[in-house]
């Protein structure tokens, strides 16, 4: 009877084993599948479709579950930047593709820089002499900016556009914590006055140092819009201006009245402006689209396979210590890879795109110290995507150069510390108290239940203005800048990619594409090179696994808090924050 048993167990627990791996398999096969864009033939008089159908992120995607949403079992496509880059350079040289055709009313996620690096690359497009032209029902004023890089723009008659200028709000939870008897502990150094990723816990509203460095900030983001714009549209800043303070953009008469749209037509008479530019139909009397997504997955690296190497490696997402895989940057996995660049004969540079708002600071010292190590044999180029800043940018200092897109949100160089206090809320609203022994003066130094003393103030504050002192000098020694001018740009402060420029903190402004041709110039490579994209991955069953459940859980969050989630993320993110951190927690959203 016990072997029965036993073996009915087994045989349950086998046949339970293979239904789930099955089911594994499947998923995965759905999620490369989903990976894959269909093959579709390219005739001759092809045209150039960018709709942002699918997600155009920084680090190109090596988990196939990342493309799949459980809930509804649906794939979302993704495409990384540098494909995206790589297909419109090489759409501009293919006979097939006739123009391109701006038709953004996709519903893929893209980052501000992204747009900016793209809207680089249509316009070097646009020299070749082909058209690039755009429709759309409805302009927001960052897709205006993208869309406004075209030789014509067309809006549905009944449409709308926003322009209005930009805003930047932020939330505060003193009152919340107030409530719930939480009692916030911070630690920041005197002179880090913008490190403001504090400022939340403790006060109401932005402090004059933040409302200072915000203001120019978004000023200076504006200030790239509306440059680019007057730019496209023979205008000038002063009148884009006037038009966003006056709100003269009300109906859709309004934007073709001051010269921001050409024409209101309705999408079918795309046709005559296709016909317009020498764009024939083909044998069905239809036009012939092509995606992104779809032209980028026969754009094929016709580079050399033996030549020498440029290495892309990707360090995306918050900096926390230790290995693994995901959103995250790990510190000793991420270190881990640029020693294993560092010691590849075939990589003869390297570019590290960063895009970052930093974290641990024990974790960004790990990382720069293998900066430091590959800076020693071979030329390293940093690439700033939406933000390097804080500990983004400390594991950037140590590069040969720095290239920023001009809206890239960097700086940030200060650090803090924070505990939060739940001994009251447990008492007074749960009726939780705590006793207990220790046997030295502060063996429960760190508790979450009891105020902080003096005496652990003064050590935590030891600790975060040495690290202050560390992050400044290596910026200094980094960029070969008097330490007393790093002093005064420092102070936690965050600036634009075009100040940063400006300052020190930057060599250039531009894209991937301009880092990767910087790094090929600096090893003196010409033309003969091949790029290699460093990308970690999940390994192994368990990490698959946890990753999928994250991504459900984190897509079921952002249904149930809709407009509250990137509020709910920004809390989450500073509360989870253990030690002494470099971090920055600003980013320009598109609306």
């Amino acid at each position: 009877m016990k072997f029965l048993k036993t073996f009915l167990a087994a045989l349950l627990a086998v046949i339970a084993g293979s239904l789930l791996t099955g089911i594994m398999w499947i998923l995965v096969l759905i999620g490369i599948a989903g990976s894959m864009e269909s093959t579709k033939l390219i005739n001759p008089n092809s045209v150039l479709v960018i709709d942002f159908n699918e997600d155009i992120t920084d680090t190109p995607n090596s988990n196939p579950f990342q493309q799949i949403d459980f809930r509804t079992m649906e794939v979302r496509t993704s495409l990384s930047l540098y494909s995206a880059l790589r297909a419109i350079d090489t759409a501009k040289e293919d006979d097939r593709i006739k123009g391109i055709y701006l038709r953004m009313n996709g519903s893929g996620s893209v980052s501000v820089t992204t747009l900016e690096e793209l809207r680089s690359s249509l316009a070097e497009f646009r020299e070749s002499g082909k058209f690039i032209v755009s429709y759309n029902e409805t302009y927001g004023q960052l897709g205006y900016y993208f869309a406004s890089v075209a030789d014509k723009i067309y809006m549905q008659p009944e449409g709308g556009m926003m322009w209005q200028g930009l805003s930047f709000n932020i939330a505060f939870y003193k009152g919340l914590l107030d409530k719930l008897d939480i009692q916030p502990e911070i630690f920041r150094p005197t002179a880090c006055k913008y490190k403001s990723a504090v400022e939340p816990y403790f006060l109401t509203r932005m402090s004059d140092a933040n409302r200072r460095q915000i203001s120019e900030l978004t000023a200076s983001m504006w200030s790239t819009v509306t440059e680019a714009v007057a730019e496209a549209r023979g205008k000038d800043v002063a009148q884009l201006n006037k038009l966003a303070d006056n709100l003269s953009i009300a109906l859709p008469e309004d934007a073709v009245k001051y010269g921001l749209v050409d024409s209101l037509i309705y999408e079918d008479g795309m046709n005559d402006v296709f016909a317009s530019y020498g764009v024939e139909k083909n044998r069905k009397g239809e036009y012939e689209f092509v995606t992104l997504g779809e032209y980028a997955a026969q754009t094929i690296d016709t580079s050399n396979l033996s030549a020498d190497k440029i290495a892309v490696i990707y360090a995306e997402g918050q900096i926390v210590d230790g290995e693994g895989a995901g959103e995250e940057i790990y510190g000793n996995t991420l270190a881990e890879s640029i020693k294993s660049v560092r010691k590849d004969d075939k990589v003869k540079a390297v570019v590290m795109r960063v895009n970052s708002p930093g974290g641990s600071a024990l974790a960004s010292d790990v990382i720069w110290r293998e900066m430091e190590l590959l800076k020693a044999e071979k030329p390293v180029v940093v690439s700033m995507g939406s933000y390097a800043a804080s500990g983004g940018y400390y594991i950037s200092a140590p590069a040969d150069v720095i290239v920023a897109d001009r809206m890239t949100l960097t700086g940030s160089i200060g650090v803090f510390g924070m505990f939060l206090n739940y001994g009251k809320l447990l008492n007074n609203k749960l009726g939780i108290s705590f006793d207990g022994v220790n046997t030295n003066t502060y063996s429960d130094f760190g508790s979450a239940v009891r105020p902080i003393t003096s005496v652990e103030r003064n050590v935590i504050m030891r600790s975060v203005d040495k690290v202050y002192d560390r992050f400044t000098s290596l910026v200094a020694e980094g960029r070969n800048l008097p330490l007393e001018k790093v002093l005064d740009i420092a102070g936690g402060r965050v600036w634009s990619g075009a100040d940063a420029q400006n300052l020190g903190l930057a060599d250039t402004c531009g894209g991937l594409k301009t880092a990767i041709a910087i790094a090929a110039d600096k090893a003196e490579l010409g033309d003969n090179f091949r790029v290699s994209e460093v990308v970690e991955a999940p390994e192994g069953f368990m990490a698959i696994f946890s990753a999928m459940n994250a991504q459900i859980r984190e897509r079921s969050l952002r249904n149930e808090l809709g407009e509250m989630y990137t509020q709910y993320k920004k809390a989450k993110e500073i509360l989870s924050k253990n030690g002494v951190q470099a971090y920055c927690p600003y980013q320009l959203i598109i609306e």
